[in-house]
C-alpha cells in the first residue's frame, strides 16, 4: 500500500477543516430547538395522556391558541412592561458605570459610599415598593415601577464596573505613572478597556434583573398598574384563566430571552477581536 493511498490530500484536509466549524455551529443552534420541541411534545402528551384539566396545567397547543386569540392584549401589556424594563436597564447602565468609575478614583470616596450601595442592594424591593408608590403618588405609578426596576438592575452594573476598573494591570499602571500620564489618559486608555468585559458582563446580568424588577414592582403595585404583563398574570390567576396566564408568562420569558441575546451579541461584537473570553480557541 502506497503512502499516497493512506494519507489524505492537502485539499481534502483543508476542505474537512473548513466544513467542520459550520457543522458544529449549526448543531449548536439546533440542539436547544430540538430539546425545546421534545419538552413541549412530552408536555402535550402528558397532559392529554393523563387528561389533566386545563385549570391545572394547559397543554402547549392551548397556550399557543390563547396567545393568538389574545395577541392584542398581550402586545399592549408587553409594550408597558418592556418600556419600564428597558428604561430601567438604560438608567442602570448610565448610573452604574458613572458611579462605578467615580467610586474607584478615590479609596476614601469608595469606602464612604460603598456600604450604602450594598444596603440598597440587599434591601428587598417588595419592602420599599409601597413607600416608593406613596412618595411618587398613585397617579404616577409608572414612575414608581421605573424606580423599583432601576434599583434591582443598578447594583450589578455598579459592582462590575468597580471590579473592572480595579482589574487593570498594575504593571501597566506603573508604566503610565512613569511616563507622567494624566488621570484622564490612564482612565481612557487603560482602566476603561480593562473594565469593558466586566461592564458587559454586568449588563447581561442587569438586563434580566430589569425585567424581574419591573414584574415584581407590578405585582406589588397591583391594580394601579393594570396594563403590564404582571397584572395580566395576576388577573388571569384570579379568574382561573390558566391558559391566559401561561400565555403571559411565555411572552414575558421570550422578552427576557430577547434582551439577553441582544446583550450577548453586543458583548461578542465588542470583545471578539481582542479579549480572551471571545477569541476563537485554536485547540
Amino acid at each position: 500500500m502506497s503512502l499516497e493511498n493512506t494519507l489524505p490530500l492537502e485539499g481534502e484536509a483543508a476542505s474537512d477543516e473548513a466544513q467542520t466549524p459550520p457543522r458544529r455551529a449549526l448543531l449548536d443552534r439546533l440542539l436547544p430547538t430540538i430539546a425545546g420541541l421534545v419538552f413541549l411534545l412530552g408536555w402535550e402528551g402528558l397532559v392529554r395522556g393523563y387528561n389533566i384539566s386545563k385549570f391545572i396545567l394547559p397543554p402547549p397547543s392551548l397556550i399557543f391558541t390563547t396567545m393568538i386569540a389574545q395577541r392584542d392584549a398581550l402586545l399592549r401589556s408587553l409594550q408597558f412592561t418592556a418600556t419600564i424594563s428597558l428604561s430601567a436597564f438604560c438608567l442602570a447602565i448610565v448610573s452604574g458605570v458613572t458611579l462605578g468609575v467615580l467610586l474607584t478614583q478615590s479609596r476614601t470616596v469608595e469606602r464612604t459610599f460603598w456600604p450604602y450601595a450594598v444596603a440598597m442592594q440587599v434591601t428587598p424591593v417588595v419592602a420599599i415598593a409601597p413607600l416608593i408608590i406613596i412618595w411618587v403618588g398613585l397617579d404616577r405609578v409608572w414612575l414608581a415601577l421605573l424606580i423599583l426596576a432601576w434599583i434591582v438592575a443598578f447594583f450589578p452594573m455598579l459592582s462590575n464596573t468597580a471590579i473592572g476598573m480595579k482589574s487593570a494591570d498594575h504593571g501597566l499602571i506603573n508604566v503610565f505613572d512613569l511616563y507622567g500620564a494624566s488621570r484622564w489618559k490612564k482612565l481612557r486608555y487603560l482602566q476603561l478597556p480593562s473594565a469593558m468585559p466586566f461592564i458587559l458582563a454586568g449588563a447581561r446580568i442587569s438586563s434580566g434583573l430589569s425585567v424581574i424588577g419591573a414584574v415584581v414592582a407590578e405585582f406589588v403595585a397591583g391594580s394601579g398598574s393594570a396594563t403590564g404583563l404582571a397584572y395580566m398574570i395576576i388577573e388571569s390567576g384570579t379568574m382561573l384563566n390558566i391558559p391566559r396566564m401561561f400565555s403571559a408568562l411565555t411572552v414575558l420569558s421570550l422578552f427576557g430571552l430577547t434582551i439577553w441575546h441582544i446583550t450577548s451579541a453586543v458583548q461578542r461584537k465588542l470583545l471578539s477581536k481582542w479579549h480572551e473570553s471571545e477569541l476563537k480557541q485554536e485547540n
